[in-house]
């Protein structure tokens, strides 16, 4: 009968650990999901920014001495990531390629002008910026217009700007949320062993010996949780850099290691203050206390 009650009691308190691991677990998981979120929000952003297209059409009359001029220039502008010459050649054939059939059999000739996309660093896609520098292309006597979309510009900024902001009232939301969730299955861990707490302290125990064993298993715990959710971290970022190469997510592993470094003594801090305070509320209870 005996052995019979301790297994049960057993296979209670191992259930009880597994339920704080996967709590603790799962919670760090989330907080450093967000946390890479938070760490390449700009980096995100930057990259669509980046994909904008500001396209300079060229006058037929230009000189191929300008042409190069202007693409030098722009090329060493501070501003430039990258642009790319397209003839009216290859914009035609790009038409064809897209539209299935060659509108120079209807034209009869290629009304098409020479151009040069230009795609800016993403701290300069912004209204102001891009009219700057559409007056400034315009200002050659060798450019005929200046293209971009200043609509999908504005709405891009303002859906970053929001995004930014939700991103961190989220993160605050789930920070609280995660250190309820992890007190809440140590409380109940604790609770479980109120009678041994109590009788330690009927025979002279201090507070001090008694809490120790029940906070060093908790950060056992709270290790073992937050090594399984690095170990999710881990991959779900490596399968993110293999699928969005162009994003880069891997190449700042200092900032990385940082938030793995947060997240193991995220798990080790909370489930320490936890124990601390769910022992000491049973420390500090009566016996009679102890069966509601």
């Amino acid at each position: 009968m005996s052995s019979s009650f301790e297994k049960h009691q057993r296979r209670r308190l191992i259930s009880s650990y597994f339920s704080v691991v996967l709590s603790i677990a799962l919670v760090l998981f989330l907080l450093g999901l967000l946390g890479m979120l938070v760490l390449n929000a700009k980096k995100v952003s930057d990259h669509f920014k980046e994909q904008v297209v500001l396209t300079i059409y060229l006058k037929d009359s230009a000189k191929e001495v300008e042409t190069n001029q202007l693409k030098t220039s722009l090329a060493m502008a501070d501003y430039v990531k990258s642009t790319e010459y397209v003839s009216k050649e290859q914009a035609a054939e790009f038409m064809k390629a897209e539209n299935g059939e060659d509108f120079m059999d209807f034209v009869g000739y290629n009304p098409l002008q020479n151009s040069i996309d230009v795609h800016l660093k993403a701290d300069f896609v912004t209204s102001e910026q891009l009219e700057k520098i559409a007056i400034e292309a315009m200002n050659k006597n060798f450019v005929d217009e200046v293209s971009y979309d200043s609509d999908l510009v504005n709405l891009m900024n303002n859906n970053v700007q929001k995004i930014s902001f939700w991103v961190l009232i989220i993160s605050g939301i789930f920070t609280v949320i995660a250190v309820l969730l992890i007190n809440s299955s140590i409380r109940l861990s604790v609770y479980s062993k109120r009678f041994t707490i109590k009788t330690m302290q009927m025979v002279g125990a201090t507070k001090q010996f008694i809490r120790r064993p029940f906070v060093w298993k908790s950060v056992r715990l709270g290790i073992i949780g937050a090594v399984l959710a690095l170990a999710g971290m881990a991959v779900v970022l490596y399968y993110l850099n293999r699928t969005f190469v162009e994003l880069g997510l891997l190449n700042n592993p200092l900032l990385i290691g940082l938030l793995f470094v947060l997240i193991f003594l995220l798990g080790i801090v909370i489930t320490w203050v936890s124990t601390h305070f769910a022992t000491q509320r049973f420390l500090n209870l009566k016996t009679d206390d102890l069966y509601y």
